[in-house]
């Protein structure tokens, strides 16, 4: 007895997977259910990087195709600030506007024999009892999901930077990030060319600029169609000198904080999600539309081999996709962090240091070399024509006392701790009250992000140094940012990654200085 299949979600999860599923059980019938018309589609551009598009390749040639026949491509990725122009090279990536690619996935799910119910709402998955297998691809405010309840163990993690997505006509040559600082704050940009004549256009900024700004009045809750004209009004003034004063271009175009999901099963009974409505990843890594499509991918192979044994197929799509998944988050919250606080760097690094800081967020000096090796000799040179020595072989004063490199240990001493550099020692202590401008100050950062506020009350008011171990190379680094940033004191990072890890957070400007474990000594 042929399989029925039910996909609810016409984005281009759910339409990969009903035209894949169908392609690869051909008696099955596999219907698609989608609340808006085909004509609807929210959002401007899909980004694919050249070096994931493969697998989707493999299954199906239409997004390949697509890209070919009305995407952009580029190679380097641009970051404009304080009047430079800086760019990364080696990054292939595709783009291409996402009411084009959905009308060619359409036609395709059509051409292999999809049953397409475009404007069709299904509120109650009981009205699905007949089909044997029902696929929730409805987003990230899935219905399905919603329905499944709490035993899936959905969490939704909101960052605190507010962005808004709109489009230009004026054409980026590729993936672009503008920062713009106003009276009321700062304000950046990730731009993309998407066709022949529009780019994509995401406006970040922080909750205080927004509201100093006038930019909180719109109503968020109404139903998706109103765009928040305020606000392009506000951003095409801004930006007026980078767009060559060409206009936005708005859909469904509103302020919102991102939201980062995780979800523990991905599957219940005969149902099982796919794509946004079991996780998400920050737009800053371009992964999202990518990321259901492989899920679709693999969800068709195992059903399509399990047939008769759904649960044996949702626990091998599972456990397959769910630890990729987790890696992209994981990457992309370094993103994610970044934007949360561009304005301090924007406002403590020139152009160079602030382009390689952007870009070793995620991959470190040695990665960004192979891929543009100017990029990182240009900062290499900016900071020897400021300091006339290498990264770690500049000299530190540390209170009175002064290193004449970068790379140090930590050590103990007399029942202490002390950071050494050949024969210069400068001692730490444990408890904030006792730092001082001659004594350093040995922190151990949290092992979760939830964690930082509390460390952040201990960062003194004055101290030589501040000596960070513990925690992941995360926590350690926004902890660092805090305090050298912030508060503008003299860090160390503890770090056991290697050379290329110690040089990027020096030349990055994430610490001061780095300092390794010396043998025999325990952490504090």
């Amino acid at each position: 007895m042929a399989l029925r299949v039910a996909c609810i979600g016409g984005g281009p999860g759910g339409l990969f997977f009903s035209t894949l599923f169908k392609q690869t059980v051909p008696d099955a019938e596999v219907v698609l259910f989608e609340r808006n018309q085909a004509t609807d589609a929210f959002g401007f551009g899909v980004v694919f990087s050249d070096a994931t598009l493969n697998r989707i390749n493999d299954a199906d040639p239409v997004v390949r195709d697509g890209l070919r026949d009305h995407g952009t491509h580029w190679d380097d990725i641009e970051v404009w600030l304080k009047g430079e122009q800086k760019s990364f090279a080696g990054n292939g990536m595709a783009a291409i506007y996402r009411k084009t690619l959905l009308k060619l996935m359409q036609e395709r799910a059509v051409e292999v024999g999809v049953d397409t119910r475009f404007g069709e709402y299904v509120p109650d998955l009981q009205q699905l009892s007949d089909f044997d297998l029902i696929v929730g691809a409805d987003g990230a405010n899935s219905s399905t999901r919603e329905q499944l309840g709490e035993s899936l163990g959905h969490t939704a993690e909101t960052a605190t930077a507010k962005f808004i997505w709109f489009g230009t006509t004026y054409k980026f040559d590729g993936l672009t990030f503008v920062h713009r600082q106003s009276e009321f704050g700062n304000f950046a940009v990730h731009a993309y060319p998407i066709s022949e004549d529009l780019s994509t256009f995401i406006v970040e900024t922080d909750e205080e600029t927004w509201r100093k700004a006038g930019l909180d009045e719109f109503d968020a809750s109404q139903p998706p169609g109103p765009s928040d004209l305020k606000t392009q009004r506000f951003l095409e003034k801004l930006f007026a000198e980078d767009i060559a004063g060409e206009p936005l271009v708005a859909n469904n175009s509103r302020w919102a904080n991102f939201r980062t999901r995780r979800t523990r099963t991905w599957h219940k009974d005969n149902v099982v999600l796919l794509g946004d409505a079991v996780h998400t990843a920050h737009f800053s890594v371009g992964s999202g539309t990518k990321m259901a499509m492989e899920d679709a991918i693999t969800l068709v192979r195992e059903v399509a081999a399990h047939q008769d044994d759904l649960e044996l197929a949702f626990t091998n799509y599972e456990a397959e996709r769910q630890p990729q998944v987790a890696k992209i988050q994981n990457q992309a919250r370094g993103g994610l962090s970044w934007w949360e606080h561009f304005a301090r760097y924007y406002n403590s690094f020139e152009p160079t240091q602030f382009t390689f800081h952007f870009f070793s967020r995620s991959i470190d000096i040695d990665k960004i070399r192979q891929r543009d090796p100017g990029l990182v000799e240009s900062a290499e040179q900016e900071w020897l024509d400021r300091h006339g020595r290498t990264p770690l072989e500049t000299p530190l004063t540390e209170g009175s006392v002064r290193f004449n490199g970068r790379l140090l240990t930590l050590t103990e001493q007399g029942g202490g701790f002390a950071l050494k550099h050949d024969d210069d020692s400068l001692t730490l202590v444990t408890d904030p009250a006792q730092a001082n401008a001659n004594t350093g100050l040995l922190l151990t950062a949290p092992d979760h992000e939830e964690g930082l506020a509390a460390i952040f009350e201990k960062l003194p008011a004055n101290a030589a140094a501040v000596v960070i171990q513990g925690g992941n190379p995360f926590t350690r680094i926004l902890l660092s940012e805090e305090a050298r940033l912030g508060r503008d004191l003299t860090t160390v990072i503890v770090d056991d990654r290697g050379p290329a890890s110690n040089l990027t957070l020096v030349l990055s400007g994430r610490a001061d200085a780095v300092a390794t474990v010396a043998e025999g000594a325990s952490n504090a």
